[in-house]
């Protein structure tokens, strides 16, 4: 009895022996945990305000991408528009200019037409001529054209009808004589034909 007596102590206090040093590897493990957490916190903490920076960084970097972007943009439109604008103006500027020169053109017409046949091989019928062919030739150049009126139908967008006729030539509704010549500019009418439509 004594013997178990003993055996079971020594068992109990082996038992006892394991359990401290388990608890002493446990106490131990918790303080090496403890210590890592505390060297760690001072990286993990540096290392959240890095991702901090970096976050802020990017947002301000998408930021100005963004603005930059949309000041290309508005550049490109304003770009777009400024060349339309100078367009329409050239347009308007031109068509104004021939405006004020077809009433020489119809002058010139008129001079040479009332230049007698005998006198038209003289040296002033020939120089008026000449300078005539020589305008005609820049406005058809400038992309100035005639409006084709006699002999055609009628059509409000070109032609300009002041009377009316009666033509044994013609039919009705179509332009008989032609009393100014109207001329187009890049496919728009500068100045519409003044014409007399039959009946």
């Amino acid at each position: 009895m004594a013997e178990e007596k003993e055996r079971t102590e020594e068992v109990e206090e082996k038992k006892e022996d394991a359990l401290k040093e388990e608890q002493v590897q446990e106490q131990s493990a918790e303080a090496s945990e403890v210590r890592e957490e505390k060297e760690d916190k001072p990286e993990k903490k540096e290392k959240k305000k890095k991702d901090k920076k970096q976050d802020a960084f990017k947002e301000k970097i998408e930021e100005l991408e963004d603005r930059v972007k949309r000041q290309m943009a508005e550049f490109e439109n304003f770009r777009k528009r400024t060349e339309k604008e100078k367009a329409a103006m050239f347009e308007t500027g031109a068509k104004s200019v021939i405006e004020k020169i077809l009433p020489v053109v119809d002058n010139f017409e008129r001079g040479l037409a009332s230049i007698p046949e005998g006198e038209q091989d003289g040296a002033v019928a020939q120089g008026m001529q000449m300078i005539y062919k020589q305008l005609m030739t820049e406005l058809e150049n400038l992309d100035v054209k005639p409006i084709a009126a006699v002999g055609e139908e009628f059509n409000p967008e070109f032609h300009n009808a002041v009377m009316q006729v009666e033509s044994e030539e013609f039919e009705s509704g179509i332009v008989a004589q032609e009393l100014q010549k109207g001329y187009t500019y890049r496919e728009g009418v500068v100045r519409h034909s003044m014409v007399a439509v039959v009946q």
